[in-house]
């Protein structure tokens, strides 16, 4: 009997985990647009040693051996099929969609390692650095600034009445109090126009009128969720109002049965990490081998619940600040369990890759 064809959308987090764990299991076909996975969390700290990056950049094909590659993006679906952009119809048994968020980084491994080394090179060069947006994007890289090149000013502009707003009140004043201490200036319910200053100026303004000089900016907002195309396949009425993929308790596409979703696109109601995504894949890999094993009951098929807001935030290399649902902790305690390595060699060998290699 053939092999059930099995088409992952997105190699993510979430994505990554899944053709990893079923590529033994089916006929799987991996669809991304670039050639490598990369570990999210840790990526603030491949811009301040780009040698870092070097582990957490890994090419599909060290973890997904088995499957087919198709480095593209997915335009649309059909109730058979996934249409790439390079043309391709690629045909499912069970699809997968684990398209997550969208930015645009480079194809190769190579040319986003390079990226890395810019980065690194413009952090280096500037006396100043502004950061937009106050989330943990934007707190994880001032205080990565912070700590590895102390003499650099480095000011945070968020428009929201105090960071860290997806987790409690506890936590984000901690994380103020330490990243004043380090001499971070924190510039809060305001917002930066980008458009108004150039690199020449060095000058931006603020809804307040203040004027911020740094040589150096990043932008640390939300990005878009990588479903904007599904409006325009069979899914089109799957999505809620924020653009999230709606499932059942199964992690299914509600309504359909050989279709899942997984990771961020998801509208579980929880926060949206990378530990998460990681046990979606694995209901879904679950219930995707009793599918394709046939005969399943619906009774055996697996169930994911939303998780409670547990979120640990690193500050620099050895402290964190981390949120529990009965408490809330600052300190190396935290630091210990994440800020060191970042969770990278326990990331690696969960991908069946050695935990240290440096691969160029």
């Amino acid at each position: 009997m053939a092999e059930k064809k099995v088409v992952i959308l997105g190699g993510g987090v979430a994505g990554a985990n899944l053709a990893k764990t079923i590529q033994h299991q089916a006929n799987v076909t991996l669809i991304d647009p670039k050639e490598y996975f990369e570990i999210p969390w840790a990526s603030l700290r491949g811009l301040v040693e780009p040698t870092f990056a070097e582990r957490i950049v890994i090419n599909h094909r060290e973890y997904f051996k088995k499957g087919d590659l198709v480095v593209s993006s997915a335009v649309n679906i059909t109730e058979t099929a996934v249409v790439t952009a390079d043309g391709q119809q690629i045909a499912y048994d069970y699809l997968v969609i684990a398209t997550g968020h969208t930015e645009p980084i480079p194809k190769t491994r190579r040319e986003r390692l390079d990226q890395y080394k810019g980065e690194n090179a413009k952090i280096k060069s500037a006396s100043s650095v502004l950061i937009v947006g106050g989330g943990p994007t934007g707190v994880e890289l001032a205080a990565e600034i912070a700590v590895d090149f102390p003499d650099k000013k480095v000011t945070i502009v968020h428009k929201g009445t105090r960071l860290l707003e997806y987790i409690g009140t506890k936590a984000s004043s901690k994380a103020l109090k330490w990243l004043k201490s380090k001499k971070v200036d924190v510039k809060l319910e305001q917002s930066v126009d980008l458009s108004s200053s150039s690199e020449a100026s060095k000058t931006y303004q603020t809804s307040n009128g203040e004027t911020i000089e740094a040589d150096l900016h990043f932008l640390c907002i939300g990005k878009p969720l990588g479903s904007t195309w599904i409006r325009e396949t069979l899914l089109n009425n799957d999505l809620d109002a924020d653009g999230r993929i709606k499932v059942d308790k199964h992690l299914r596409v509600k309504g359909k049965s050989n279709i899942f979703a997984i990771g961020d696109i998801t509208d579980v109601q929880e926060i949206k990490q990378g530990m998460y995504a990681s046990a979606h894949a694995q209901v879904v890999a679950k219930n995707l081998k009793l599918l394709i094993e046939g005969g399943c009951k619906e009774h055996k098929l697996g169930t994911y619940k939303a998780q409670p807001p547990i979120s640990m935030v690193s500050l620099g290399r050895k402290i964190a600040v981390a949120q529990f649902p009965f408490m809330t902790v600052l300190g190396r305690l935290p630091g210990m369990i994440k800020s060191g390595d970042l969770f990278v060699g326990k990331t690696r060998k969960e991908l069946g890759v050695e935990p240290n290699v440096k691969k160029s």
